[in-house]
């Protein structure tokens, strides 16, 4: 019983740093060098900023859902045109989630990977890219 109790809790404190982690970066939205700030569009048309990392692989720009919470992805998905803000410039563009198992998928992910320590403290989210494309 002292076993399944240990394990009890240390599931729950393990829970309970997840949550903190992930609580503090969708507060704090770090920006860095390596960021974008990506606009979305609610079903009633209100626009929204996230900062997320930004990607790159086989030339083009990717931003990645690294994290649990993901209603900005959600906004992508159903509508995918999309302005994101790169060192200040903003631009138009299209969003293109990239399927899981892909080849794309695959070398995006080999190309971007992401610390073991992060994918702990994140509580091992799947990882869920999109390419951007420019709008003309």
């Amino acid at each position: 019983m002292k076993i399944v109790k240990g394990i009890a809790i240390a599931l729950l404190v393990y829970v309970g740093i997840v949550a903190a982690f992930e609580s503090m970066i969708g507060t704090l939205q770090p920006q860095a060098g390596s960021t974008l700030v990506i606009t979305t569009r609610s079903e009633e048309g209100a626009s929204h900023d996230r900062v997320v990392s930004r990607l790159e692989s086989g030339g083009a720009l990717y931003v990645a859902a690294n994290h649990w919470p993901r209603a900005w992805y959600d906004r992508l998905l159903a509508n995918p045109e999309v302005q994101v803000t790169v060192e200040g410039v903003k631009g138009d563009y299209r969003a293109v989630a990239v399927d899981a198992g892909s080849e794309e998928h695959l070398r995006v992910a080999g190309d971007n990977p992401v610390p073991g320590w992060f994918r702990f403290v994140t509580g091992f989210p799947p990882r869920l890219f999109v390419r951007l494309e420019p709008r003309a």
